[in-house]
């Protein structure tokens, strides 16, 4: 089998995606339980996951006076982009985020969500590249053959660009099917590259800098040298929540965009002392010691604002996939700029 699955944990909570998916198609889903806010202000409190030791753009947005009705309520951290999403599709949460492809495959499944700002990228600071050791055999696309490639999750970012570099690089799809990805924390793929359990370990930001500071490694290719800057994730927002809350969803889009653009201007510095405070406030027993290592917003569109060209990039591997059927991708019905308010025509 092409795709190895080595953590119990990670397995099921595929399985458990899976079948939150299957369900979207067969049943109603809950409506938006996002609370009004009973201070009087007429806000409303949007619940979201967010991830350890760093700052989310609603995080970030929020501490800087971007949101001054919608509050934020954490719920606990995501494990994974596909996971983050489902959560809002299924009522759990009411945004998420998660790479192009995978909001793709969410709606293509019957998720009634829409994309309404891009939420990560990358650009020339900041970006995943896919390692191996100084010793290694593995030079070319077709040296992968057969060898094992570490990503955090399967059906997302690192799977896409894989397979988007095989095939430009001539490979057949029977040749990728054995190219074997192999799921393992983002934290233990760089030991697991040096113990020779995997061939190529992908690594992105702080993970990144550290096995390059500790030598021995060396780049194969970076999803940066493949796509130049590009746009990568999107934050949803279930239609529920768009047709009740109208208002807080161009409060909260808007935010998440004057954010981005904070981060831009920002110099890198200040940008990591505002991180650190937020860490240090919130109280979640986090480290705030890899902060140092922030380089780059990596949104190249101003505002995170939404075009075609953020899912018709993918579309080779969403059709190689089985995501959607050969022609069938229509990306101006996967998401909305509406909202926000640094996108041309947006936040009317």
């Amino acid at each position: 089998m092409r795709r190895l699955a080595v953590l119990a944990a990670t397995i099921a909570a595929s399985i458990a995606g899976t079948l939150a998916l299957g369900t979207l198609a067969a049943c109603s889903l809950p409506t938006s339980e996002a609370s009004e806010s009973s201070d009087g202000s007429g806000g409303v409190t949007l619940r979201y996951q967010g991830s350890a030791n760093s700052v989310s753009l609603p995080e970030l947005a929020a501490d800087l006076g971007y949101l001054p009705t919608v509050k934020l309520k954490w719920v606990g951290n995501t494990i994974s982009g596909p996971q983050d999403i489902q959560s809002a599709a299924t009522g759990q949460t009411d945004f998420g985020g998660a790479f192009a492809g995978a909001v793709v495959k969410l709606i293509d499944a019957g998720a009634p969500v829409k994309a309404v700002v891009n939420y990560y990228g990358e650009d020339a600071k900041s970006f995943n590249g896919f390692f191996v050791l100084d010793g290694s055999p593995i030079h070319s696309p077709r040296d992968l053959i057969g060898k094992k490639i570490a990503v955090n999750t399967l059906g997302a970012h690192a799977e896409a660009v894989i397979d988007t570099y095989l095939q430009q690089n001539g490979l057949s799809t029977s040749e990728i099917k054995q190219v074997q990805l192999v799921v393992l924390p983002p934290n233990d793929t760089e030991q697991a590259l040096r113990r020779g359990q995997i061939d190529v370990a992908t690594l992105s930001g702080v993970l990144q800098d550290h096995a390059v500071a500790s030598g021995g490694v060396r780049s194969l290719f970076s999803d940066y040298e493949l796509f130049g800057a590009f746009n990568g994730g999107q934050y949803v927002l279930r239609d529920d929540f768009i047709a009740k809350h109208p208002a807080a969803a161009r409060e909260f889009v808007s935010g998440v965009a004057k954010a981005i653009e904070w981060e831009r201007a920002t110099p890198r510095k200040d940008v990591i002392a505002r991180f650190t405070e937020i860490i240090n406030r919130r109280g979640r027993n986090e480290k705030t010691d890899n902060l140092q290592y922030w380089k780059s917003v990596a949104i190249p569109s101003k505002g995170g604002a939404i075009s075609d060209v953020d899912f018709t990039r993918w579309q080779a591997w969403l059709e190689q996939s089985g995501i959607v059927g050969r022609g069938e991708l229509k990306p101006g019905e996967l998401y909305t700029n509406e909202f926000n308010a640094l996108a041309p025509g947006g936040g009317s």
